[in-house]
């Protein structure tokens, strides 16, 4: 057994394991449905992309190159700025399906470049124009050609990339060994020109205690250089950051609350959300919080990055206090870098072809990336939350009305973070095909997940997506589920999972049952 197998062995017997940190972030809360409270279900429209920085998230976090715990209480994510963009870059951006010519489109350059199905190891990299962004323009003249069929307007095609003028920048994670977690962002400057950036390493906790009286609030703060986190359910830890050339970094810190002046014209007082954008871009000092301590930090190191030279940004987050946190640092995530590549080694052995295992690992990196944390209990999202206003009438009678029993809060694998950060069935049913090549167990675990109690409607529909679960999916699950048992299997050496498939049957028989009665009224089959 290679490494990488050894610790899915450990997190198979006594889970979450490895597998408490992972990619669990969502790269786009706003325009979801979750986050709609609309009278008529306009989501795009009630939570935009413009909000996003300044609007605490009701069900969940998004952020760029984001990782959290299972729960998605405590988060780390990247912020960057040109010192020319008029927004602090911590998410994706992409425009709205009234905005785009061919439907929702995220208008970034990433690319998942590697992982290990227990997120031992991670890699990504995110292009960054050293020109201001152009949000405008993207938005302007993707509007301009809905009227025919024009190619979209992408990102390339704004020119803000001619004459290399970017950053590459990498983020890596690696963990050391459980609850300890390394992030490492390494910056190219692809450009002939030296270039300046700003780099800030996110630390965010999940707003959870706004929605209802009574619950508590945690907590960063500055001690002697380090962060440290401490919420009632996950615990306490420690934060550590370098970089190189021992430059400093500066603490920055504020709330993960909305900023009604700013959102509503109403009274409040700071620091709110979008503090750390208003300290960088419109130089208000007063913007962060006065005292080393709040819900969201950030570590700000501003470079100065050569012509095509590079600079680097050391993260660490540990259960435990560490004496010298950074003196392993490059070892530790080398040596998970090459624990990934004998997992991969294994995997392909019987593949000749390198630019093949290429394709495939790259490819099995974005499911893997492609996890997600996704939270959402229809009857309190109908019904509203006692610390809030009542939500619109209207959503007794609108989207999901149906669908009361449901309440979600798993890890699930997403079609993508993007332009799809909710599970759907079908979609999720080929997964789990794919992610059986690499992680059996989690690819069972999804396919039960779906036929549970808190998912599958009590008439036997398995739950299609978020923006109308009653709408019908191709009946692929008991397909997905077959072929899954077949492969791990074959994993097992000959032996076959019956336990799995004895779970999963009698709520197959129902979900067959709700076919026949609701989708084959005229018994053709």
């Amino acid at each position: 057994m290679t490494t990488e197998q050894k610790r899915l062995t450990e997190c198979a017997s006594a889970p979450p394991g490895w597998k408490k940190w992972g990619p669990y972030l969502s790269e786009r809360q706003w325009g979801t449905v979750r986050e709609d409270y609309s009278p008529h279900g306009d989501a795009w429209n009630y939570f935009p992309h413009d909000h996003a920085r300044s609007r605490a998230y009701r069900w969940g976090e998004d952020g760029l190159a984001g990782f959290s715990d299972d729960t998605q209480t405590l988060c780390l994510s990247l912020a960057l700025w040109n010192e020319r963009d008029p927004i602090l870059k911590e998410r994706l951006f992409g425009l709205t399906n009234g905005e785009g010519n061919h439907g929702e489109d995220v208008k970034e350059l990433y690319y998942y470049l590697d992982a290990t199905p227990t997120h031992s190891y991670l890699k990504m990299l995110y292009k960054y124009p050293q020109a201001a962004f152009p949000y405008a323009d993207l938005v302007a003249e993707n509007r301009r050609r809905r009227a025919g069929d024009a190619p979209e307007y992408e990102l390339l095609d704004t020119g803000v990339f001619d004459d290399d003028r970017y950053f590459d920048v990498v983020v890596e994670y690696a963990q050391a060994q459980v609850d300890d977690v390394l992030m490492r962002i390494t910056v190219h400057n692809r450009g002939a020109a030296a270039a300046p950036l700003h780099i800030l390493p996110q630390f965010v906790f999940r707003n959870t205690w706004s929605w209802k009286p009574g619950r508590l609030k945690p907590g960063l703060r500055a001690r002697n250089g380090m962060l440290i986190a401490t919420h009632e359910q996950l615990g306490v830890y420690h934060g550590h950051v370098g970089s190189t050339g021992d430059a400093a970094g500066r603490w920055l810190f504020t709330e993960n609350e909305t900023n009604v002046c700013r959102l509503y014209a109403a009274a409040g007082r700071g620091p709110f959300k979008d503090a750390f954008h208003e300290y960088l871009i419109e130089g208000r000092a007063d913007a962060i919080a006065a005292q080393p301590a709040g819900t969201k930090a950030a570590a700000h190191f501003r470079f100065n990055v050569p012509a095509h030279g590079t600079v680097s940004v050391q993260v660490r987050l540990s259960r435990t206090a560490l004496r010298r946190p950074l003196v392993d640092f490059n070892r530790i995530m080398n040596q998970r870098a090459a624990d990934a590549d004998e997992f991969y080694a294994g995997l392909q052995r019987d593949i000749s072809d390198a630019d093949v295992r290429h394709v495939q690992r790259q490819a099995l990196a974005g499911m893997i990336w492609s996890k997600q944390y996704f939270y959402f209990d229809i009857p309190e999202w109908i019904n509203g939350d006692s610390a809030q206003i009542p939500p619109p009438g209207q959503r007794r009678y609108g989207r999901n009305r149906e669908w009361m029993h449901l309440n979600n809060a798993d890890i699930i694998s997403m079609p993508d973070k993007w332009e799809y950060p909710w599970y759907a069935a079908w979609d999720l049913a080929f997964h789990t095909v794919s992610l059986a090549l690499i992680d059996p167990e989690f690819a069972k675990e999804q396919l039960v997940l779906l036929t549970r109690e808190w998912y599958m409607h009590p008439n036997g529909q398995i739950p299609a997506y978020e923006w109308a679960f009653g709408d019908v999916n191709p009946p692929v699950h008991a397909w997905a589920t077959w072929r899954v048992y077949q492969m791990d299997r074959n994993h097992r050496r000959g032996k076959g999972d019956l336990a799995f498939l004895e779970r999963v049957f009698h709520k197959l028989m129902l979900n067959f049952t709700w076919w026949v009665n609701r989708k084959d009224a005229e018994g053709r089959n």
